[in-house]
């Protein structure tokens, strides 16, 4: 079977399971909540000053960061269900080389990851986009700034997608990987910035609010590599584990 068959494979399973559907509902959530908050949230002397100007309106919108962790669980489940219900056996019984069978559920994965990252930031900006006549501020975010906030989004989507997996390949319980999932991306970045303090420019918070414009702790360039680190590492991981392992 070809590699791109085998990517059709795994795209077909997630999107015929109700796990993207579940995730999309949330994401749907989130939108209302940032829409309730510029239509009735208020600075502490009762003024809008969080969203009065296109700095704050595109800060309150960035996504990024969310985006890795919601797609991070997403990766994680996707991953480690199949090994729980050994529909993983299958799937290197089509593709007996592992490695390629993985990279191509690595692939499905980081483009259902970028698909969910995308859609997640068009409805944050849409929802504050139609909360915000009900202020005193129009939208003034550009449409570059808007752009960059969907490439970052986007990109920090499949990132965290591509992290969750690597974790649940390489824990292969649902549990475990989504709980591994929160460690790295929730306990783990303040740990490391306590015990080293040059560490804060290099976790994923700080790395999406740099690509997504609102934050200059470090060049862009620089941010991205970093940010695809967080991934590749993880991913590398479980595509070794599950070479040298067996999965039932």
């Amino acid at each position: 079977m070809t590699w791109l068959r085998l990517v059709r494979g795994e795209l077909r399973k997630l999107t015929t399971t109700k796990l993207p559907w579940g995730f999309l509902a949330v994401l749907v959530v989130i939108a209302g909540i940032n829409a309730a908050v510029v239509m009735f949230g208020t600075d502490m002397d009762g003024s809008k000053a969080f969203i009065a100007t296109a700095g704050d309106q595109q800060s309150l919108m960035a996504f990024a960061f969310n985006a890795m962790i919601g797609t991070g669980l997403f990766g994680a489940i996707a991953v480690a269900r199949e090994y729980g219900h050994n529909t993983v056996v299958p799937m290197f019984l089509m593709s007996p080389r592992r490695p390629r069978a993985v990279l191509a559920q690595l692939t499905a994965v980081l483009l259902g990851g970028a698909v969910l990252g995308f859609v997640g930031q068009a409805l944050i900006i849409a929802g504050v986009a139609a909360a915000l006549p009900s202020t005193q501020y129009g939208f003034m975010v550009s449409a570059g700034n808007v752009t960059q906030l969907l490439a970052a989004a986007t990109l920090a989507g499949a990132v965290g997608a591509v992290l969750g997996a690597g974790l649940g390949a390489i824990i292969r319980n649902l549990g475990g990987a989504v709980t591994a999932v929160v460690l790295v991306l929730f306990i783990l970045p303040p740990l490391i910035v306590q015990l080293f303090s040059d560490a804060a420019s290099w976790i994923p918070p700080t790395l999406g609010a740099v690509i997504s414009g609102v934050s200059t702790d470090v060049n862009l360039w620089a941010a991205l590599a970093a940010l695809l680190a967080w991934a590749l590492l993880p991913a590398a991981v479980g595509l070794l584990a599950v070479q040298r392992r067996d999965v039932v």
